[in-house]
C-alpha cells in the first residue's frame, strides 16, 4: 500500500529538519564573512554582514524549533550506578523514541509521572522485563485496593503481566485492604472477583489488613525484577485525569525487603491470609448471607 501523501506542513518541517539544509547555511555562514572581510567596497561589506546576521538568526531560530520537536533526554553520569544498567537503557531509549515530556530527571535515575502516563508507563516497564531478560523474572506489586474495580480497568497492564507470566516469569501481588472495607459485601464481592481474574491470568495473590501496617509498608508500589520500581505517591482515578508516580532505577532491593517483609512465609504470610478470608467470604456471598460481623471476626484472625 502506497504511504499517504504528506501535507506542506509536512515537507515544510522534514526540509528544515534536513542534515543537508543544516549544512548548507552553516557553510553559507563561514565564506559570508569571509567575502566581507574581503571586500574593499562598503556597500558590499554591509550587505554580506546584514546576509551573515539574517544566517545566523536562521540557524538559531532552526536549532530551538529542532529542539521542541524533538526531545533527547539527558544520559545518566554513571550507567553503572543503575542497578541494571542494562535494563534502564532500554527504558531511556524507549522513552525518548516516544517523545515523552518532562523527563530529564531520569538522568539521575529517577523519573516522575502524571496522570494517563502512570498507566502507559506501566506496561512499558513490564515489557521492558520481558525484552531484557533482566533477573529474577518477577514482579513483586503491593496494591492500596481502596476500590477493587479500579485496577480491574488496567487491561493493558494485566494483559503486560499475563505475557511475562506466560514467558515463564511470576507476579506476586498484594492487596492491602482497610478492615472495615473488607468487612463490607460489596466490597468483598469486587475484591474476590478481581482475585479470581488475576488467579486466572496467573498472578498468586495475598492480602494484608491495612489498619495493621506501619506507614511505610502500606505503599502502592511495583518492583520490576532488580531494576526498578514504580511507586505510586497519588492514586490515579477511572478516567487517568488525576495520579502521580515515581520511577526509581537505584536501591530497588529496599523495594524487595519491604515487599517481602509484608508477604511473609508459611502459615502467617499473605496468601494464607487471603484463603483464610475467602474460607468465609465467598460462601457468604454466593449464599446471599452476609453478616457483617461474622465477617469482622473473621478478618481479626488473619
Amino acid at each position: 500500500m502506497p504511504a499517504p501523501p504528506r501535507n506542506p506542513a509536512a515537507r515544510t518541517f522534514d526540509a528544515l529538519a534536513s542534515p543537508a539544509l543544516t549544512n548548507l547555511i552553516a557553510l553559507a555562514g563561514i565564506i559570508t564573512p569571509a567575502l566581507a572581510w574581503a571586500s574593499s567596497r562598503p556597500g558590499v561589506k554591509n550587505a554580506l554582514i546584514i546576509v551573515e546576521t539574517a544566517l545566523v538568526l536562521l540557524l538559531a531560530g532552526t536549532h530551538l524549533w529542532l529542539r521542541k520537536r524533538y526531545i533527547t533526554l539527558r544520559r545518566a553520569h554513571n550507567l553503572k550506578s543503575m542497578d541494571d544498567a542494562h535494563y534502564y537503557d532500554l527504558i531511556r531509549a524507549q522513552l525518548e523514541r516516544e517523545l515523552v515530556s518532562d523527563y530529564d530527571e531520569i538522568a539521575n535515575g529517577h523519573l516522575r509521572v502524571y496522570a494517563s502516563e502512570v498507566p502507559r508507563l506501566s506496561v512499558m516497564l513490564v515489557k521492558t522485563l520481558i525484552e531484557a531478560q533482566s533477573e529474577p523474572q518477577r514482579i513483586l506489586a503491593a496494591d492500596l485496593t481502596t476500590d477493587p474495580t479500579l485496577l480491574v480497568r488496567r487491561r493493558e497492564y494485566l494483559t503486560a503481566n499475563r505475557q511475562m507470566i506466560e514467558a515463564g516469569g511470576t507476579v506476586n501481588r498484594l492487596f492491602i485492604a482497610y478492615r472495615d472495607d473488607l468487612a463490607r459485601e460489596a466490597y468483598a464481592r469486587d475484591l474476590l472477583a478481581l482475585i479470581s481474574h488475576h488467579r486466572q491470568l496467573g498472578v498468586t495473590c495475598g492480602l494484608a489488613v491495612r489498619d495493621r501496617l506501619r506507614a511505610d509498608q502500606a505503599v502502592d508500589y511495583i518492583v520490576i525484577a532488580a531494576a526498578a520500581v514504580l511507586v505510586e505517591e497519588e492514586q490515579g482515578d477511572a478516567d487517568y485525569t488525576k495520579g502521580r508516580s515515581s520511577v526509581y532505577f537505584k536501591n530497588v532491593d529496599r523495594w524487595t525487603e519491604r515487599f517481602e517483609s509484608v508477604w511473609g512465609h508459611g502459615a502467617d504470610s499473605a496468601p494464607m491470609a487471603l484463603q483464610k478470608y475467602e474460607i468465609h467470604a465467598r460462601p457468604m456471598l454466593d449464599a446471599g448471607t452476609w453478616d457483617t460481623d461474622r465477617a469482622t471476626e473473621n478478618i481479626d484472625t488473619l
